[in-house]
């Protein structure tokens, strides 16, 4: 098997085929697995794209709280979306909402909101990485 030839900053992870619709992601000592909804083994990619941005939101707003010294016990966020219901495929809204412990001034709720949407994963849907797909076949001699 090729692979890109990429330069050294680039960071590297492998989804193998498991059986079925099933695929596990392995990226340093770390292993998840994503497969469809309708045999449910584990989230879909659409659900980890989701999700990621989600622990994006929630990792940036954890870090503002600490900042400022408020508290994070209790810290959760909640994401919804819908998919488009026309070509392409895609998710069409995504809505998250944290949801903290103690009661925020308008001021501090305001910042809070700031913070969180400029997570990394949300700064990239807003300005979108270029994307090369292609497909690699081993050479056969003959």
């Amino acid at each position: 098997m090729t692979t890109f030839s990429t330069p050294s900053l680039y960071r590297r992870l492998t989804v193998q085929h498991i059986r079925d619709d099933e695929f596990v992601i392995r990226l340093r000592a770390h292993e998840v697995h994503t497969d469809q909804p309708d045999s449910d083994r584990a989230m879909s990619p659409v659900e980890l794209f989701v999700a990621s941005l989600a622990t994006c939101v929630a990792h940036y707003a954890n870090v503002y709280l600490r900042r400022h010294g408020l508290p994070t016990a209790g810290l959760g966020v909640h994401a919804g979306y819908e998919m488009a219901t026309d070509r392409p495929a895609r998710v069409r809204r995504i809505r998250i909402a944290a949801h903290v412990a103690e009661e925020l001034t308008p001021g501090q709720k305001a910042a809070l909101e700031a913070v969180m949407s400029h997570c990394t994963v949300h700064n990239t849907l807003r300005h979108p990485p270029d994307v090369e797909i292609r497909v690699e076949q081993e050479s056969r001699e003959r």
